[in-house]
């Protein structure tokens, strides 16, 4: 049996702060995330940002497996921050990144991840301007842990909220559902099938950046990632008082996605996605949202699945089956996919 090299893999030793961290830092992390505001290595960074506007997140990543077909921790990592400023009206700027490692993971596997975010922050000119690194015992962080947070830039068109939301406008999303969600249980379980699943783990800011700077009427945008397409339309129903109804035929769903749902017994709608958005947007810019998306790479599957309606009573989510009938689209009560983000 080859034994490894304690070299090879993080000691607690490089949590230490001493000559390990440093080595850590610049053989490892450094080189594949490197920017000029992160090679001072200061306690804090200084960022010059003309804007009367910032917008500011922050996410923690747990994802098992850690690698995935379509991604791993690293890319969730920062395609989930990025989204998360995306969807708010934000031209994302720059992240923090936290690592919380295992005693014993692979330094190999660690390049890999950040490799990855690096890829990420590049493609979408975000600069990773801080972080940090701790090192645990064997045993106390499942191999490793993410923290991002990231700062974004107001778009200057971009006015979103649910308060804007109304009766008639119409509802977009910008490709299929549940890819991510059904990708990380089927790997976790070890079901394969004849068509391989694959995440649609993605960073959004190129499309959503399109979309506010070049069109108006858009209402409201949110990522449909823990709990779904239903949970983000019943935040929308809890928080408007106004009704959704979606069709089940307009919902861009995979097919092999659909049927590894069906086996398993989950919900597509409360499936989560790690590249997808919804927008609301008024009657009129609809046909223009949805132009602009289909030229988009992320956005070619983009579909209006329902509208907003006033409610007589209590505000529900209504779903128009396939065949005609209806049914009440409920709040996911949460457990349904854990440690999928």
């Amino acid at each position: 049996m080859m034994i490894k090299d304690e070299n090879e893999q993080i000691l607690l030793a490089h949590g230490g702060g001493g000559q390990l961290t440093e080595e850590l830092l610049r053989k490892h992390i450094l080189p594949k995330i490197h920017n000029n505001t992160l090679s001072k290595l200061g306690d804090s960074a200084e960022l010059n940002v003309s804007s009367n506007s910032l917008f500011f997140t922050t996410d923690s990543y747990v994802v098992k497996p850690l690698f995935f077909n379509g991604g791993d921790i690293g890319k969730l990592a920062a395609c989930g921050t990025i989204n998360d400023l995306s969807v708010a009206g934000a031209k994302p700027i720059a992240l923090s990144l936290a690592l919380i490692i295992e005693e014993g993971f692979e330094i190999s596997l660690l390049e890999k991840i950040l490799e990855s975010i690096g890829q990420i922050t590049r493609e979408n000119n975000v600069d990773i301007v801080t972080g940090d690194t701790k090192t645990v015992e064997k045993g106390a962080a499942d191999k490793i842990f993410i923290n991002t947070a990231g700062i974004g830039i107001k778009i200057a068109n971009a006015d979103l909220g649910i308060d804007r939301i109304a009766a008639g406008d119409k509802i977009i999303v910008n490709g299929t559902l549940g890819d991510h969600g059904m990708t990380i249980i089927s790997q976790r379980e070890g079901i394969k099938f004849e068509s391989q699943l694959k995440s649609d783990c993605a960073a959004l800011s190129d499309l959503t950046c399109k979309l506010l700077e070049n069109v108006n009427g858009i209402k409201f945008m949110r990522d449909p990632t823990r709990g779904g397409l239903a949970a983000t339309l019943n935040e929308i129903t809890k928080s408007s008082g106004l009704s959704v109804i979606i069709k089940e035929n307009d919902i861009p769903v995979n097919k092999t996605v659909q049927a590894a749902a069906d086996m398993l017994g989950f919900d597509v709608l409360a499936i989560a996605n790690e590249g997808k958005f919804i927008t609301v947007v008024s009657p009129e810019a609809a046909d223009e949202v949805l132009s602009t998306c289909r030229k988009h790479p992320l956005g070619k599957d983009s579909m209006i699945i329902g509208e907003v309606k006033t409610s007589s009573n209590v505000p529900v989510v209504e779903l128009e089956t396939k065949i005609g009938g209806k049914r009440i689209v409920q709040m996911p009560y949460g457990r349904e996919l854990p440690r999928i983000c």
